[in-house]
């Protein structure tokens, strides 16, 4: 398994395991980035159409508070085409895992970013495919970002 971000190694597996959660979304469908960027689009506009100004969805683990998207496609477009699809055919299921999972996240504390916290939660689709979702948190505001979307091993 490797190492998460900021090298914290957590020994206990079943700790993990616990940790969880079980998504009733499927992944999006298609191999190539052409593909699958249409699609998570779509799916990105109606999260748009429910916001007045920019982007959000409410996480039922933060007590309701809003996680921006900004990072988020920013991040995604420092990635190459391989990769972004990769990514990006988790995103229904990082979102419904933000709006619905109240499992405590794995939290690191970045030695070189003193300013964020990074929460990283851990789910799995209804295939059985284990992803992990990232939402960096600013310590001094506690606005929240998605940061990344992907898929564990």
């Amino acid at each position: 398994m490797p190492n998460p971000p900021g090298g914290m190694r957590n020994s206990n597996h079943q700790q993990d395991v616990t940790r969880l959660f079980h998504c009733q979304s499927s992944p999006l469908t298609g191999h190539k980035y052409a593909d699958i960027m249409p699609q998570a689009r779509r799916m990105f506009r109606i999260i748009q159409k429910h916001t007045k100004r920019r982007p959000y969805v409410r996480s039922a683990y933060f007590k309701k508070d809003k996680i921006f998207f900004d990072y988020f496609w920013i991040h995604l477009n420092q990635k190459h085409a391989h990769d972004r699809a990769r990514r990006l055919r988790f995103f229904p299921c990082a979102i419904e895992l933000l709006r619905n999972s109240r499992q405590a996240p794995k939290t690191f504390f970045e030695a070189y970013d003193k300013d964020s916290i990074r929460h990283q939660f851990i789910g799995v689709t209804n295939d059985g495919t284990t992803f992990s979702v990232v939402v960096k948190q600013d310590r001094s505001s506690g606005k929240k970002q998605l940061l990344s979307v992907f898929p564990m091993g």
